[in-house]
């Protein structure tokens, strides 16, 4: 379970904007189940289980955290809980917790007078529902099973905009992870590198990004070799071996905020095999389209238009085509969030964003690279999360 520092009073105005958002979307209630919209809400990084655990926001009165007998000492340490934000409302073993998802919504006075809603069609008595995006398959059909007179929409139209864009102690817990994955990078390409395998390094980075603060290690990409074009790599037996890259693709969870980071070395082992002319010219583009990307980070500008600013410079150089994934994604308690920085999105940024710039190139059977920071849209242009250097790591390994 994670936690995070973010203050109650923060808590509360999340929690009353939320609500002030409903009757805009022609919905009387949220419903949120384990992930990061309950996190953001009340603090509370729930486990994951096949028993329904669900905070009930209803547009207006007391939102209500219905939660497992078992889980609620858990439930009453989170920030909203223990600020007396959000009442609590255990359920046993034997009881149906969605009769109590029910129970919580007839006894709200929240129900606006709407005949005809953004979600379609002629609502019946509970007015619409928006629920978490993410939510169980199973807890979804018992809910409308359990609710036939409700309509169901989804909790995005409201939390997206909110958590897209991110506070201070956000941005300050997101810059506390990136430093940390930082540190991994450089441990990791001091080395051993040669002679052991991808797995074992993978290993490794999930240890020490523990050791540098996170909550937990989440993903290790080691892609060695011919590897290191496969953007999405698992790491495997492959054995690391002398002149050649490793594209490095790291990252966790730090009281529950994301970390997220790629470098790319090259391995010269004790012979110093140094980066072939044709790795070189790769990289090098890369090294000037991610940096242009990143300089080019304000207020108002498309997030097509930044995902353009690198994608043009790499095409020039006769790399269109493998270029093969967006520029970036949003990050916060989610790994990935709005906003996603496509050619598609033509949605301006707004301070407070906090996404990737991650270019690639991708030569397929032969190797490829990518530059990886987190950055944080600023009122004056781009705060950059991550600091450590962007340069093709050449090391001994």
């Amino acid at each position: 379970m994670s936690t995070h520092s973010i203050p109650a009073d923060r808590h509360a105005t999340r929690i009353a904007r939320a609500q002030a958002a409903l009757p805009a979307e022609d919905a009387s209630a949220l419903l949120l189940g384990v992930g990061a919209d309950l996190q953001y809400l009340t603090g509370y990084g729930a486990h994951e289980l096949e028993r329904l655990t669900m905070l009930v926001v209803p547009a207006i009165g007391r939102a209500t955290l219905i939660a497992p007998r078992l889980e609620m000492a858990l439930a009453q340490a989170c920030t909203a809980s223990e600020a007396r934000l959000i009442d609590l409302a255990p359920w046993e073993e034997t009881d149906d917790p969605f009769a109590l998802v029910a129970a919580q919504l007839d006894a709200s006075d929240s129900r606006p007078e709407i005949q005809l809603g953004a979600l379609g069609g002629t609502w019946g008595r509970l007015g619409g529902l928006l629920v978490s995006d993410r939510l169980w398959a199973t807890f979804l059909l018992r809910l409308q099973a359990t609710l036939p007179d409700a309509a169901f929409g989804l909790a995005s139209t409201v939390m997206t905009t909110m958590r897209a864009v991110k506070d201070a102690e956000e941005i300050e817990l997101l810059r506390r992870a990136a430093l940390a994955a930082d540190r991994v990078v450089a441990q990791i390409a001091a080395g051993p590198l040669v002679g052991r395998t991808e797995a074992e390094v993978s290993k490794e980075v999930l240890d020490r990004l523990v050791t540098e603060g996170h909550d937990e290690g989440d993903f290790a990409i080691v892609a060695s070799g011919p590897n290191s074009a496969s953007p999405h790599h698992g790491p495997g037996p492959r054995v690391i071996a002398a002149g050649e890259p490793i594209v490095l693709d790291i990252g966790g969870r730090l009281e529950g905020y994301w970390s997220d980071t790629t470098r790319t070395l090259w391995v010269t082992g004790d012979a110093d095999i140094r980066p072939t002319d044709e790795f070189t010219k790769l990289f090098d583009t890369l090294h000037g389209a991610q940096e242009a990307q990143r300089a080019a980070v304000r207020p108002g500008l498309a997030a097509a238009e930044l995902d353009a600013v690198g994608r043009k410079m790499i095409a020039k150089a006769g790399y269109g085509e493998n270029f093969i994934h967006r520029t970036g994604h949003g990050t916060g308690l989610d790994g990935h969030e709005d906003p996603y920085i496509v050619s598609s999105n033509e949605a301006p940024l707004v301070a407070g964003n906090v996404f990737s710039i991650e270019p690639g190139i991708y030569i397929e059977g032969k190797f490829g690279a990518r530059i990886e920071d987190l950055v944080a849209c600023g009122v004056n242009g781009v705060d950059e999360l991550n600091v450590s250097s962007r340069d093709l790591y050449v090391v001994r390994g």
